[in-house]
């Protein structure tokens, strides 16, 4: 794991840190960030919450994650899937293990929809996830930052994600960044399921200042 140095954070509680991978030990905070950011999205797959929380927790790619710390908290995430790996991991086993044939069967159908393979020079995000005490302090820049420069470290071309329709700020986010939409994906079926209806494609060119980033980081 590599921490980086982005100078101090003017957030809740003091400096801010961001560090590639997550810590040892983390991996109940990090689960606990996602679900309150996707627990909408993942529920019917892997809720309820305390049982969808300990398989995240189980199941965690620790280097697949840029974190970023305030003392030994882990205040947000991001994700990243690259070289077939992401951060939120479990297969069809473990989620048949964890839930049981009957009730797991139906989940893997629901866990199919958030599937994506990233394309040839491709990392793919998994999503951001802030603490609600520390959002609206640039947190979330810094990790795409960071998650830049691992894409440019890696030789990738591009970073993509996916962003639904009801989260209008982290589009928001993604655009300040760079990010432009590429294709909106219409799924009205979700939306008492998942609580949205519409899912939007971004992509952004991996530059010279994130290879740069990535250097000054060796």
């Amino acid at each position: 794991m590599r921490a980086t140095n982005h100078g101090p954070a003017a957030t809740t509680g003091g400096e801010i840190e961001v560090r590639r991978g997550v810590p040892a030990g983390a991996e109940e905070q990090v689960a606990a960030l996602y679900w309150e950011a996707f627990g909408r999205k993942l529920g019917p797959g892997l809720g309820p919450p305390d049982a969808g929380r300990a398989f995240l927790a189980r199941h965690l790619h620790r280097d697949r994650g840029v974190v970023a710390l305030r003392g030994h908290r882990v205040v947000a995430v991001a994700g990243f899937q690259l070289d077939g790996r992401a951060l939120t991991g479990g297969g069809a086993r473990d989620v048949l293990s964890a839930y049981g044939p009957l009730r797991g069967l139906p989940r893997l159908a629901v866990l199919a929809l958030f599937e994506r393979t990233p394309a040839a020079g491709e990392l793919v995000m998994d999503g951001i996830a802030v603490a609600a005490d520390q959002r609206g302090h640039g947190i979330g820049s810094l990790l795409l930052r960071e998650v830049a420069a691992v894409a440019a470290e890696a030789g990738c071309r591009r970073v993509r994600l996916d962003v639904i329709d009801v989260n209008p700020r982290a589009r928001a986010l993604y655009e300040r960044h760079g990010f432009t939409a590429t294709r909106t994906h219409r799924t009205p079926y979700l939306r008492r399921l998942m609580g949205f209806d519409a899912v939007t494609t971004m992509h952004r060119a991996v530059t010279t200042a994130d290879s740069a980033a990535a250097q000054e980081e060796r």
